[in-house]
């Protein structure tokens, strides 16, 4: 068996609005309502939209053959209900063919994982229920943790929870001899196989594809079947893993990024000897060549393909030990707009926002940046945090005050 797996995450956070110190304590309203709209609404035309219609012709033009998989962020979700129905209904007719996977994630696309496995395990089921809301019962079988972060552990949490496989970073430092293109299995438990990023193939298309000083520029089709002919005969799968908005926004139209795809399916069946499978098909149909050990977490981020993008500086690491000390406080509270704000306050983004690389990764950071600089976006975010700080407080001890009542009422 010789097939291609692509893999396509879906997201977009709730972004927050300018918040001053004067405002803590005043205004308990976080999130840019204005931006978040029509951020959604621009990339739903952009890509969105006419990529759903795009996958949906393919899938019907080759009757259940061509196949692909979606993580959609529970953010991503919320926003397609509040902004973007005729999104989600797009999504919903691709999931119904058949032939598109949905895998499960973090509700608001945390960075739970490396801090709290009882805050993970909730975003999980959170996730899950949302995602059997919304797709008429769906269970995913397959995981996709928040940037494809991954580590021995992470993936044996992910195990004990009865999923049947995970996605993440075919990075080299981890493989190194070894290639991206089998199946491989969690060191920890064995029950749980990984699906490994061909970075070099994915990152062709996610970021190269327009790049006109690139020296395989144009891309074509026939281009791209032709390097997946040289890749040797035992290596089974190629596991193609990118940004859904690769397709419209990180890559213009005028890129010729949606034709590619409109001939890469022909292109494979009448030129190669691959298939296309959803993840748990992949997980299902290749056994595993032997364990990967991944001591130390990896994602698909940056150069180092490592943590650092949101965590390890200064900034990053306050915010994130300051936010994940309010979680007992947050467990006992039943206010649902505190549930609401401390999983949105927990998305990837917000620390991502505060990195401080510069060189090559430094650009990439900028672009995805609503502020000017990492350290204005590290004091929005501690605005915010001390106000819901206050806030958590204050339910406390409106709550204490409540069972103080109840128990004189008793006596």
């Amino acid at each position: 068996m010789r097939t291609i797996c692509f893999y396509f995450q879906v997201h977009q956070p709730y972004r927050l609005k300018p918040y001053r110190f004067f405002d803590i304590g005043e205004d308990h309203h976080y999130w840019d309502e204005f931006a978040n709209k029509n951020i959604m609404r621009k990339v739903a035309e952009k890509c969105y939209l006419p990529m759903n219609h795009l996958l949906l012709e393919l899938i019907n033009k080759y009757q259940g053959q061509f196949k692909v998989s979606f993580s959609i962020s529970g953010t991503f979700m919320d926003q397609m209900e509040a902004y973007a129905p005729d999104v989600l209904e797009s999504f919903q007719k691709l999931v119904d063919t058949g032939n598109a996977e949905l895998l499960n994630e973090t509700y608001a696309h945390a960075l739970a994982a490396l801090k709290s496995k009882n805050e993970f395990q909730d975003m999980v089921r959170k996730q899950q229920e949302k995602v059997k809301a919304l797709f008429n019962g769906y269970t995913p079988k397959v995981f996709r943790n928040t940037e494809l972060i991954y580590s021995d552990e992470i993936g044996a949490m992910v195990a004990e929870m009865g999923y049947k496989a995970i996605l993440t970073e075919g990075a080299k430092h981890i493989l190194g001899w070894k290639s991206p293109n089998y199946v491989y299995c969690n060191a920890i438990d064995p029950k749980l196989k990984v699906l490994l990023k061909n970075f070099r193939l994915s990152d062709d298309i996610a970021f190269r594809f327009g790049e006109k000083g690139w020296a395989d520029w144009p891309l074509t089709t026939d281009k791209f079947v032709n390097w997946i002919n040289q890749i040797p005969q035992e290596e089974e799968v190629i596991n193609l893993f990118m940004d859904y908005e690769t397709f419209g926004e990180h890559q213009w139209e005028e890129s010729g990024i949606f034709e590619f795809m409109r001939h890469l399916p022909e292109a494979v069946f009448s030129k190669s000897n691959f298939t296309f499978s959803t993840p748990s098909e992949v997980a299902a149909n290749i056994a595993p060549v032997g364990k990967i050990h991944v001591p130390v977490p990896i994602s698909w981020a940056d150069e180092e393909r490592d943590l650092t993008a949101w965590l390890g500086n200064d900034l990053q690491d306050e915010a994130f030990d300051r936010l994940y000390e309010l979680e007992d406080m947050v467990n006992r509270s039943s206010d649902p707009l505190i549930q609401r704000d401390w999983k949105y306050l927990q998305t990837s983004d917000h620390f991502y926002y505060m990195c401080t690389k510069f060189f090559s990764d430094g650009d990439i950071h900028a672009y995805f940046s609503p502020y000017e600089s990492p350290y204005e976006a590290f004091i929005n975010y501690m605005n915010v945090l001390s106000d819901f700080m206050l806030r958590l407080k204050k339910d406390q001890e409106d709550r204490l005050i409540e069972e103080g009542e109840d128990k004189r009422t008793t006596a």
